[in-house]
């Protein structure tokens, strides 16, 4: 059953709107990030990973953001041209704001954590004079990232990306994506992240994320209930991810489907979540079945969680197919659904 109606007739599947910045995950990894001392870089920061993404499954992709002006802005420039992502809405800060900057460390194959850069930093100030409705018009989708509501100006140039969607049926996505840095407090969380959540077709997060965006509106309900809440404000589906105990992804017309993560030797415990967003996301624009959609987005997030980068390492659609066949020889044919 279709749930969403993506319009294939547009230029654009999908327009992430967001932060594009810089990962540097250690080569000598297994070991604390202050004994790490060689890094590789590679692009990054959430949205613009489900970017790259999108496009490695074919998919037709813009992106709305800033960038420095400096050789890291061309960096990214680069690194999405050559995945084939538009960048005609991607623009230079002009006030000397920087890219930002993750480092990871890798610990073990369980205990990963993220060192995160983000003071004056370039993604933060996109404006709302750098909103174009025509841009936004001609994408069958709009994939908010909710670190883009921590700070303004971009918060308000969020909002107005939204008003663009609604007035031009664009569907709405919301990843949650919630990072401690720039956020004043979780009230303030619970505000920007609630008013996208009341107007998104699809919504994406961790039981933690949810309890963040319903703090003010919603508090204290389980996973059933938060789905129902946010179908009665309009969300058509509503994907609560539990980590290593799987998702769930609650649907409009009372349904609910169900999947567990893929077994694989770990490497590390971040970027799973843009493989999942992305390959789940792909699956609804092709017309599958729920549980097949599920089924996608947790192969893609066991991919990458057992390689070295996120962007650099999102698989094509017949990457993942192979490797979920290779699983189901393995370990059966039911293993991961829910």
């Amino acid at each position: 059953m279709g749930y969403i109606d993506f319009d294939k007739n547009r230029r654009f599947d999908i327009v992430p709107l967001g932060r594009a910045a810089i990962d540097l995950n250690p080569t000598d990894y297994y070991k604390p990030l202050n004994e790490s001392t060689t890094f590789k870089k590679y692009l990054g920061g959430s949205p613009a990973n489900i970017a790259v993404g999108m496009a490695r499954l074919g998919k037709k992709v813009g992106f709305i953001g800033k960038v420095s002006d400096d050789q890291f802005g061309t960096f990214i420039e680069n690194r999405f041209r050559s995945e084939g992502i538009d960048v005609s809405n991607l623009v230079r800060a002009k006030n000397g704001e920087k890219l930002g900057l993750t480092f990871t460390e890798i610990k073990s194959e369980t205990e990963s954590s993220i060192l995160m850069y983000r003071d004056a930093i370039a993604d933060l100030e996109l404006d709302v004079t750098e909103i174009d409705e025509e841009y936004i018009k001609n994408s069958a989708s709009l994939l908010i990232s909710g670190t883009a509501l921590s700070k303004s100006p971009s918060r308000e140039a969020v909002l107005k990306a939204l008003r663009f969607a609604k007035r031009n049926g664009t569907v709405v996505i919301f990843d949650i994506d919630y990072r401690p840095y720039s956020w004043k407090n979780e009230d303030e969380i619970s505000i920007y992240y609630s008013t996208v959540a009341r107007e998104a077709d699809i919504i994406l997060g961790s039981r933690e994320e949810f309890d963040l965006t319903g703090k003010l509106i919603c508090p204290g309900m389980d996973d059933e209930e938060t789905a129902r809440y946010w179908h009665k404000c309009g969300a058509k589906i509503v994907v609560i991810k539990h980590g290593k105990e799987g998702s769930t992804a609650y649907t409009d017309d009372g349904n609910n489907y169900s999947i567990k993560p893929f077994p694989v030797k770990l490497l590390k415990s971040f970027g799973g979540g843009d493989g999942y967003a992305s390959a789940f996301l792909y699956g609804l624009m092709e017309g599958w079945d729920l549980q097949d959609c599920l089924e996608f987005g947790s192969a893609e997030a066991a991919m990458l969680v057992a390689s070295h980068a996120c962007s650099e390492d999102m698989p094509g659609v017949e990457a993942v197919k192979a490797f979920i066949k290779e699983e189901k020889e393995q370990y059966g044919e039911m293993v991961a659904r829910g």
